[in-house]
């Protein structure tokens, strides 16, 4: 059973200068979006971290809400909760696909994501999962936003410094009438 197994978890990064992460949640199921709320607050605030909070109404909007953030806000980092049980329908499974892939597509756009929209079969089990004093996916969401940002700024500051430059005083010369003949 994955509620017995243990997990290494990494230490929070720190940060030099101050960072400011969104959290975008749908309260469809509102006593679990709260616990994942709190989890993720819990997390942001250990680091250190400013955190703004805005509601959705499903986890279909999550990564378009983070989208719009995204280009048009200052946000350093994004944290996407939310809850979708399974029901009799497929919707379920169109839900749980495409609100997963928006928020892998924005990251992989350069946005800072950290996931936590549980995608479970029961209630019970997204009690378990929301619970910050049990799995709490909040504060895991949190936290991988927080790494991402950490890469982010890592990598974002060093230059690569490869390819060719040009040595001495060398330039080609524009000339009007095309190239000149030797």
């Amino acid at each position: 059973m994955a509620g017995t197994e243990t997990h290494y978890i990494l230490p929070l990064p720190r940060f030099d200068k101050p960072a400011k992460v969104l959290i975008v949640v749908a309260p469809y199921y509102k006593d679990i979006a709260d616990d994942l709320i709190a989890g993720a607050r819990a997390v942001l605030d250990e680091a250190g971290v400013a955190h703004d909070l805005i509601e959705v109404p499903g986890a279909l909007e999550v990564p378009t809400a983070i989208a719009l953030a995204h280009r048009q806000s200052n946000f350093d980092g994004y944290v996407g909760l939310g809850c979708v049980i399974r029901g009799e329908t497929t919707h379920y499974d169109t839900v749980c696909n495409d609100s997963s892939r928006g928020l892998t597509l924005l990251g992989l756009q350069g946005a800072c994501i950290g996931n936590g929209i549980l995608t479970v079969e029961d209630r019970d089990q997204a009690v378990v999962r929301a619970d910050p004093a049990r799995q709490n996916k909040g504060g895991g969401a949190a936290a991988a936003a927080l790494h991402l940002i950490a890469l982010s700024r890592k990598w974002g500051s060093e230059t690569k410094g490869i390819g060719f430059k040009p040595v001495g005083s060398f330039q080609i010369a524009a000339d009007s009438e095309g190239p000149a003949s030797a």
